[in-house]
């Protein structure tokens, strides 16, 4: 068995409903680490609350899942005290905008070296259908039989307009590409943000499969993008409707992040370094009364 097999302990059955978008985000990631040669000792996925929260526990990799909106903070903790570890996110809508939008904000200003990979399907699928914060003006739910009334948060335009130095998107109906994504964005040195449009069969009925082939179009096709303009990559992102842009919006690799900036971490990671003796602490303390 191959010390990079990710894939082994996946039960055969999981919570998510058969034909879920967010099966492709688990093959997509899965291949991705797998590509990058990432052992599963060395990986660690994290997430809040959710049906897409789930994810690490479908995975052969350390895993944490923290409270709603939580997720965040937590994976931060995690990469400060041992940044040699891979620290990627998995978490919805609702988990990182809703309830943890302040987290993402302060997430994306720190650039901490993490990959979050946002499953958007534009609705609260594990409690059964209210709208979130990424559902499109109009669109009924069961709690809004009438329409959404409130305007969309877009995800990339947010994390672009915060600073964030790798923004993309791509869509779990296509396997490969949010492969090669996923890979990009764990390379990246920083905060990196991956949209993943991923359909709810069973509470979304209108942002389907379908719906999305027909609209999403990858823009680093293009050879004239320059994913290095930041002003660009935002007029990009907020394209939606009938034309839905996926690719990598912004790869800036200049600069350091935040963990680069913590001189106590740039020798080695915390979980490396000795304790304080009790003796040095007292020292300190005397000195300061």
């Amino acid at each position: 068995m191959s010390e990079t097999q990710f894939s082994v302990c996946t039960p055969k059955e999981t919570s998510w409903c058969p034909g879920c978008g967010d099966f492709g985000i688990l093959a997509s990631v899965k291949d991705a680490l797998e590509s990058l040669g990432k052992r599963p000792q060395d990986v660690i996925m994290m997430a809040g609350i959710g049906q897409a929260a789930k994810l690490p526990h479908y995975i052969k990799a350390n895993g944490y899942c923290g409270l709603h909106g939580r997720s965040l903070p937590a994976a931060v903790g995690v990469k400060l005290s041992n940044h040699d570890l891979t620290v990627v996110i998995n978490s919805g809508d609702g988990d990182i905008f809703g309830e943890g939008g302040n987290h993402f904000i302060h997430t994306v200003r720190r650039d901490i070296d993490i990959t979050l990979i946002l499953h958007n399907n534009q609705i609260y699928g594990l409690t059964q259908g209210q709208s979130s914060p990424l559902s499109d003006l109009g669109d009924p739910t069961k709690l809004q039989p009438r329409g959404v009334i409130s305007n969309p948060l877009r995800g990339p335009v947010l994390a672009l307009s915060l600073g964030a130095r790798f923004v993309a998107r791509s869509f779990s109906g296509d396997q490969k590409h949010l492969s090669e994504t996923i890979q990009k964005a764990i390379n990246h040195k920083g905060f990196s943000f991956v949209e993943v449009l991923q359909p709810c069969i069973s509470m979304n009925k209108i942002n389907t499969f379908g719906w999305y082939k027909s609209r999403i179009n990858n823009i680093n096709e293009d050879p004239h993008y320059d994913t290095k303009d930041r002003m660009k990559a935002i007029e990009k992102a907020f394209g939606w409707g009938d034309n839905i842009p996926t690719g990598i919006f912004l790869d800036i690799d200049e600069g350091e992040s935040f963990g680069d900036r913590v001189v106590q971490l740039k020798k080695r990671a915390l979980v490396k370094q000795s304790p304080l003796e009790r003796a040095v602490l007292e020292s300190v303390f005397k000195e300061h009364m």
